[in-house]
């Protein structure tokens, strides 16, 4: 008897499931298939997921703000976060439900994660002032989780290349690394001395200066969103760092220098303006003006290369840096995605020109900055990495 209910009990669990996958037009009896808690589920699910006339017939979730939150705390307590975030990003998108996020009930129990936090940027200055407070509080929480997420690794790896790269066999007392001096000469310990006479000595040549320059220049068009806070938030834990001359210039048909914000990410973020165009080549005529020592410049252009502006006039642009020894990188995009639409003719015109063109995740990204702080062979680096660029020379 026992095993028949759990039979019984299985075979509940399985249409119940297939009667949620399919939707109430299953076919399905919702009375033998549904208990209560998958009724709200349900609910919560024909909410976002009814079709179009079903949605304009119903209202759906564009009633009113407290209905936002009141399906989004449900959506919380009955899916895992991964699926909460799906949901919430679908809900923006298919319902329209941006102006509803900018009412404080609703941000309160809104996921905090990179997408709303995009949307939050880009309605910055459609936030009524009764939400502003709370739309703040939200940047700053996700902010600092990504901080803390990317931070340590970043300056792990940067550090550790920085330290590589400005080595020397000719350092002054003060910039001797023993520890390596001590090590590359234990072939000359003098046993009666008790000590070792260094034959060389390695350490830091340029210790007192900043080593190396860092620009990131981000496209902030509607479609880079995401790479956009990541870029933001890469500048802060970049700057934070005294080896490196940290630069942001973002752009899109105009041009804005974001470097005095660097200190405060969430003051850097508030200063985008996500959407409209892209013109790519004033962007990099006024990241040429923050280079002084072009090779120990880095230049990382974050964009989908689709320009609107004069494609010609930024090749030769990008070309007069790279002439002049600064190492410059596309990233198509820095995000969770990492697949990208983006322009191949303009990808593949910068790639014949050395510049190299692919798409970066963020835990990637603390590497790729070693990499070419390093001098490594980027494409090299990607192919080890199982990231597709554009063709090398093409």
């Amino acid at each position: 008897m026992s095993e028949r209910a759990d039979e019984r009990s299985a075979e509940a669990e399985r249409v119940a499931r297939w009667r949620l996958l399919l939707g109430k037009n299953s076919g399905l009896d919702d009375a033998a298939s549904l208990g209560g808690r998958e009724r709200r589920m349900d609910a919560a699910l024909e909410g976002l997921y009814r079709n179009d006339d079903e949605t304009r017939r119903a209202g759906g979730l564009q009633q009113s703000a407290p209905n936002v939150a009141r399906w989004l705390g449900e959506i919380r307590e009955f899916f895992p976060r991964s699926v909460v975030q799906v949901m919430q990003k679908d809900a923006i998108d298919r319902l329209g439900l941006r102006q509803l996020l900018l009412e404080p009930e609703v941000l309160a129990t809104v996921e905090r994660d990179v997408h709303l936090l995009a949307t939050l940027i880009a309605l910055k200055d459609a936030v009524p002032a009764k939400a502003k407070a709370m739309a703040r509080q939200i940047v700053g929480e996700v902010v600092r989780e990504l901080m803390r997420r990317v931070g340590d690794a970043t300056r792990q790896a940067v550090s550790g290349a920085l330290r590589r790269s400005c080595r020397t066999n000719r350092p002054r007392h003060a910039e001797i690394d023993w520890h390596r001096t001590i090590r590359a000469n234990l072939r000359h310990y003098q046993a009666e001395y008790g000590t070792i006479v260094p034959e060389r000595r390695i350490g830091y040549g340029r210790k007192r200066s900043a080593v190396r320059t860092v620009i990131l220049c981000i496209d902030q068009s509607g479609s880079m969103a995401q790479s956009v806070v990541y870029a933001g938030i890469f500048g802060a834990v970049l700057a934070s760092m005294p080896s490196l001359a940290t630069h942001v210039i973002a752009f899109d048909t105009r041009v804005v220098d974001l470097s005095d914000h660097l200190s405060d990410p969430v003051d850097l973020l508030f200063g985008v303006q996500l959407g409209g165009g892209t013109d790519i080549a004033p962007a990099l005529a006024l990241c040429a003006t923050k280079v002084v020592r072009p090779r120990d410049t880095i230049l990382v252009l974050i964009s989908d290369l689709f320009d609107g502006g004069r494609e010609a006039e930024t090749i030769r642009t990008a070309h007069a840096l790279v002439a002049a020894g600064v190492r410059v990188i596309v990233l198509l995009a820095l995000d969770d995605n990492g697949r990208p639409a983006f322009s191949h003719s303009l990808a593949s015109s910068l790639a014949a020109i050395g510049i190299p063109s692919f798409a970066c995740t963020p835990d990637r990204f603390p590497d790729l900055m070693a990499a070419a702080i390093d001098g490594r062979d980027l494409g090299a680096w990607a192919d080890a990495e199982g990231i597709t660029t554009t063709p090398r020379g093409a």
